[in-house]
């Protein structure tokens, strides 16, 4: 999806939950979040950090010409949540980089059964199952204190993209979702179904 969990992460960055606003904000986040956040206390400042980062690094890539451009489903969704991932294991380690990022898929999860949107549409099948693929992708890149250039990051799954070693939403030139089967899924059959026939493929295809 297009921005990734920084809402609750906010939370603990101000160290001060005792302040009625960030309290505010904690009892309205989902609980998949909220339950990572008091989980993980003492890294959360720098999980909410490396999240703005992914979010701006990859807002800057679509304004490009290295990939799709497509920040819902495309080349440049797939490349947030691999650098996202990636970025996240160097700061806080393998095992809260992925609980952080199930975490968000439960969440989006939650957003589906109460017809909630997340960035304007609504969470699905074929969504959860590219940003896994692709958190598992960028978990794979890095390892905890490494302390290589991002631009290298940043370049190095760029070229995995168009290798066909991440995963995107089948979609034609015009933006309309494809099945597996080459056939244009309709929006009435999008809507509010989870499992709607959305095509998973590689990323360069």
């Amino acid at each position: 999806m297009k921005n990734l969990p920084i809402t609750g992460l906010f939370l603990l960055l101000c160290s001060q939950l005792n302040a009625q606003s960030n309290w505010e904000l904690f009892r309205k986040e989902s609980n998949p979040i909220k339950v990572w956040v008091l989980m993980h206390p003492f890294k959360v400042k720098k999980a909410y950090k490396i999240s703005l980062e992914a979010n701006k690094v990859s807002d800057s890539i679509s304004k490009t010409n290295l990939l799709d451009k497509d920040q819902s489903g495309g080349q440049v969704d797939a490349f947030r949540h691999a650098y996202w991932m990636a970025t996240l294991r160097q700061e806080i380690g393998k095992c809260a980089a992925r609980s952080l990022g199930k975490a968000h898929e439960r969440a989006n999860y939650k957003l589906f059964k109460n017809h909630q949107l997340e960035d304007g549409i609504l969470p699905d099948k074929a969504s959860k199952e590219m940003d896994l693929f692709n958190n598992d992708v960028g978990l794979g890149m890095t390892y905890k204190n490494d302390s290589r250039l991002k631009s290298g990051l940043i370049f190095k799954i760029v070229n995995k993209i168009h290798q066909g070693n991440l995963k995107i939403i089948k979609k034609d030139t015009l933006g309309n979702y494809i099945s597996c089967n080459g056939n244009v899924i309709l929006v009435e059959e999008i809507r509010h179904t989870w499992e709607n026939g959305k095509c998973v493929i590689p990323s360069n295809k």
